[in-house]
Formats: structure tokens, sequence, C-alpha cells
């Protein structure tokens, strides 16, 4: 079922009232930024001084070639012509030296912001609850941060800084355009209604258009991601054809939205070289004429002419640099949108170190539904004394899962509590809560690295010996000591080199490295074969003894051990004892156990 996803109506409701270019939507973004570079202010501001400089000094040179042309040859002034070489030289080398330093350091500082993004947005990450990772697509999560951090690469390291010369050489020509001659500087004024329409325009489908082949980037990730995943099921249900097909399909949408934004490229930029183009030649005839009316100087025109060429070339700029701006703050609404969800599971402000626990859990008037689904748990009352061995049983669907979600503390309930030794799990805090909880899964996960080091992934400062031991009260020590490196073999991802029963029996010894006083085995033993299940039942003596135990199982042997068997049917408790004493009263649990019985003879 899908949880309700509390920022989602939010960001939608946000997103129809407020657009993409508002002042509010920009504000956020440059905040995010901001906040980013907090850590490196200096370097930072460095970098502004020397991206002042480096632009001041990158506006001189037409000026300084007017002074030259008009008072240093056609008045005949050598002397001042060479002052005039000297300064336009000192020009160039501040300009190099300062364009030199401000390269470097805006680079510095923004690789350590790409970093240090990826690092909050995976710690993030982190802190979100399980029913953000159940509503969203793995492959849309690592599209985040992947792709998308990637595409505010650019941005960071060379678009703000390009972004503010390019401002600034702009407006600075434009300042000197009117100051140099008034009358030319409004004549090439004719062109910019014709600019300021097509900009508009461009920027606006743009926006669109990008955020488009964000979303669709995104899906192809989630497709790539999916299927790698699931290679085996593919190739065991012969689905290449079809799976290619589909992913065809993703590709070609991802494509289509590339090609319009080269399509509005193609259109747009080939334009403002037309504009540039009409303006020059306004100035030359214009400019032409004011000079063979001797009402301007020559140098005067050959400046205004290189200020207007200073003047369009940042527009072609900031218009290039618009596509790479506009990849980017669609990935950074991507990642603002991640970074505005919030644990659906918080701790309290007053939350507690749970203490060190016995192990006695209750249920009291549990009442759970999956966002705005059906009620799962109804009023669901349940008490397990500490060390007690509790089986959970049902047809799917009765909510046996559900409870260990809740027992993890992955979800709340919506009415009741729970609690362990009569800590409400509510007034404790999460961490403290987990560190004495245990869950072996029914296909047990296990991360690209050694064996040694998934048994530890619960405790890493355990010792070899208490790895070993561990891996030998489950039954796991022979297997591994047959690996090729014995426990420094590799496992690959996701534990792909051993068997599902291997997998699952380093599972089962990183749970009892780990020493939980609590542990949930959800369906631990229904992926492995026989022989395997017979050597974790022999085990399970030492890993559940003096723990509190709940086991959702469909396996007899596993449900016979128990102390306490719970039949759950639609959320409630219908019947609850021993083995025995549920067989005894020939009540549903007699049905079921018919039902496993006739299974397993089959």
């Amino acid at each position: 079922m899908r949880m309700h996803q509390p920022g989602s109506h939010l960001t939608q409701a946000r997103g129809a009232q407020v657009d993409d270019w508002s002042w509010a939507r920009t504000a956020r973004r440059i905040g995010v930024l901001v906040r980013l570079t907090a850590p490196y202010r200096r370097r930072t501001i460095l970098a502004i001084v020397a991206l002042l400089a480096a632009t001041a000094t990158a506006l001189a040179p037409p000026y300084l070639a007017k002074l030259a042309i008009d008072d240093g040859i056609r008045g005949e002034d050598l002397t001042l012509l060479g002052w005039i070489v000297a300064a336009f030289l000192a020009a160039g080398l501040l300009n190099w030296g300062a364009s030199m330093a401000q390269t470097y350091l805006t680079g510095w500082v923004g690789e350590r912001i790409l970093t240090d993004l990826r690092r909050r947005l995976f710690r993030h990450l982190q802190r979100l609850s399980l029913g953000y990772y159940e509503r969203n697509r793995a492959g849309t999560v690592i599209s985040r941060l992947t792709n998308d951090v990637e595409a505010l690469d650019q941005l960071v390291t060379d678009g703000v800084t390009s972004l503010v010369q390019n401002s600034l050489t702009l407006f600075g020509s434009a300042i000197i355009l009117f100051f140099l001659d008034w009358r030319l500087a409004l004549a090439t004024l004719v062109v910019f209604p014709l600019m300021s329409i097509a900009t508009a325009v461009f920027r606006r489908r743009s926006s669109r258009a990008y955020r488009r082949v964000r979303e669709r980037l995104g899906a192809v990730t989630a497709a790539l991601q999916e299927d790698i995943s699931g290679m085996r099921v593919l190739h065991s249900f012969r689905r290449e054809e079809r799976n290619a097909a589909q992913f065809r399909e993703v590709n070609d949408d991802y494509r289509a939205a590339n090609h319009e934004t080269v399509i509005l490229n193609g259109l747009y930029f080939p334009f403002v070289d037309f504009l540039s183009s009409a303006a020059t030649a306004v100035v030359l005839g214009y400019g032409g004429y004011l000079v063979f009316d001797g009402s301007m100087e020559i140098g005067t025109l050959f400046a205004f002419i290189a200020y207007l060429s200073n003047f369009f070339d940042p527009v072609q700029q900031l218009s290039q640099l618009y596509n790479t701006f506009l990849a980017a703050v669609a990935a950074l609404d991507k990642i603002i949108d991640v970074l505005d969800e919030e644990p659906e599971v918080l701790d309290a402000p007053a939350a507690e170190e749970l203490p060190p626990a016995e192990g006695h859990v209750a249920f009291d008037g549990v009442r759970f539904a999956y966002g705005r689904g059906p009620e799962v748990l109804h009023g669901l009352d349940l008490d397990v004394p500490a060390g007690t061995t509790v089986a959970l049983v049902g047809h799917t669907g009765a909510g046996k899962s559900t409870i260990a979600k809740l027992l993890a503390r992955f979800y709340d309930p919506i009415e009741g509590r729970i609690t362990i030794d009569g800590h409400d799990l509510r007034d404790v805090t999460q961490e403290s809560l987990r560190r004495q909880l245990g869950i072996v899964p029914q296909e047990g996960f296990l991360f690209a690295g050694t064996v040694r080091e998934n048994i530890l992934f619960g405790r890493p400062d355990a010792t070899p010996e208490e790895v070993a031991a561990a891996a030998r009260a489950v039954g796991a020590h022979e297997f591994v000591l047959e690996l090729e490196n014995g426990y420094e073999t590799e496992v690959n991802e996701r534990g792909s080199r051993l068997s599902l029963g291997q997998r699952q029996l380093v599972a089962f010894a990183r749970a009892l490295l780990a020493d939980p006083r609590i542990l949930i085995l959800d369906e631990a033993t229904s992926s492995v074969d026989i022989g395997t299940e017979r050597r974790i039942e022999l085990a399970l003596g030492t890993l559940l003894r003096g723990r509190t135990a709940f086991i959702i199982a469909h396996r007899l042997s596993t449900i016979r051990n128990a102390d306490l068997i719970v039949v759950l049917e639609n959320g409630e408790v219908v019947e609850q004892g021993t083995h025995e004493e549920l067989l005894a009263r020939g009540g549903r649990y007699l049905a079921l156990y018919g039902d496993w019985a006739t299974g397993a003879a089959a």
C-alpha cells in the first residue's frame, strides 16, 4: 500500500500557486546555495574580489584604444601613446592574474559545495522514514544524488561566476556606450524589442523543457536500476524483448525532451547572432555618417564598435549559460523537494534513551493504516513477556509484517501505543530502540564487501574470534571456511556470490553478533532449503535464548517451538496460546495448521 506523502501535496499546492520563477522560489534556491558556501566564506569573498578585478580590467582596453587613436596617434603625441600602450599591457596582466585567481578559487569552492551537497542529501535520505522508500523507486532516489547533483557542477564551478561577470560586463558596456555617444547608443536600441520578446519566449519554453529533461532522466535511471537489479527474474521469464521495448519507450521520452531543447536553442541563438550583426550595421552606418559630419572622432567609433561586441558577447554567453542554468535549476528543485521531505517518524522533543531492555513488549489498542488507505490493524492488544518467543501466523494481509514494522518504529500507530518494559516507543529515541532490536528479513541483504564486514555490520568493534563464534553458533562457520578466502571472501553486491541459504546464515550471524534484546524474524527461513533450515533451527536455540523474539513464519517446525502463537485475521488477534493449546481448541489455528500440514506433505 502507498503511504500518504506529507510533503507531496504541499509541493503540488505550492507549484500551483507559485510559478517556478517567482521571487519566493528563486530566493529559496539562492538560499540553499548561499548556505552551502558559508563554510568557505573567506575564499568566496576572495573569488568575488578577483571576479570584479577581472571584469574591470576587461572593460578598459577599448577605451584605452580610443585614447591611443584620438589623442596619441591623431594628436601625434608619442609620449602619451607610450603611456597608453603601457596601461594597455598593465590591464592585460592584471586581467590575466585576476582571471586565474578567480577560476582557481571558484573551482575550489564549487567542488566542495557539491561534495557537501551530496553528503547533506545522503544524510537526509538516511533520516527519512521507511515509507519514503516504499513510495519512491530506488533509481529515482539515486538520480537525485548522481544526475541532479552533477547537473549543478557546471553552475557552481563556472556558471555563477560567468553569470556575474557577463552581467557586469553587459551593464558596464551599456553605461560606457552611452558615455561615448548617446546618439549611437539610442540607435542600437532598435533591436532590443525583438531580443526581449525572443528571450521571454525562449525562457518560458526552455524552463518547461529542461524540467521535463530532469524528470525523464530520472525515469531512465530508475528503469535501468530496476532492470539490472531484477536481471535474474527478467531472464527467467524471458522478458528481454518486452523490457527492452519498455526501456526504449522511456529512453525515447528522454530523447524527445532533449530534442525540444535542441530545437529551442537552434531557433534562439542564431537569432541573437543576427540581432548582433544588425546592431553593428546600424553603428557602422550611423557612426560613419557622424564621423564624416565631424561630430564624432574615429577613435570613438572604434571603441563603440568594440564595446558593442562586449555588449552582445555577454548576451550570447548569458543565453548559452541559460541552458546550464535551466538544467541546474530543474535539478536543484528536485534536490530541494527531497530536502523538503520530512521523516514521518520523528523523535519527540523530550525523547530519552531506551534503558537496557528486559524485553517485555505490549501493544495496547493499536490502530494503524498506511497513509489514507484502509485500516490494517484494528485496536490490536498483545502482551509479550520478556524472553518469550512469539510466532505471528495468519494469511497474507493479516497484519503480521505491519506489527514488525511498528515494533521497529518504521511507522507510528494512528491510535494506541506500543511499549517496551513500559516505555512508549514514541517517548524514546529511534537510535536507542534499534540498537536493542535485531531484524532478519526474508532475504538477508548483504552489502558489497567481505563476509567478515557483513557480519560486523551491526557491531563493527567485534573481534575476529567473536565473528567466528557468531558464525559457528548459527551454522555458517563451516561454509565460510570453504570459500576461496574464508571470511575475507568478497560477496559482491547483494551477496550475489553466495546462495540464498548462505546469505541468510550470514544475516543470522550478523544479528547474533549485534546481540539485540528483541529479535524479529520476518519469514527468515522461507527462502532457504530444508537442509539449511535445519541448521538454522539448531542455531535458533542459541539465537533466541534470553531474548524476546517475534517470528513471522509459515514453516511448521518454527511455529511449533514458539512459546506463544498469535493468530491474526484482518488485523485482529483471533487466537493465542501454545501449539498444543490452540490445536486442542479446534479453532482458526487448527484450520491453518491443517493447510500447512497438507502443503508440507504434498
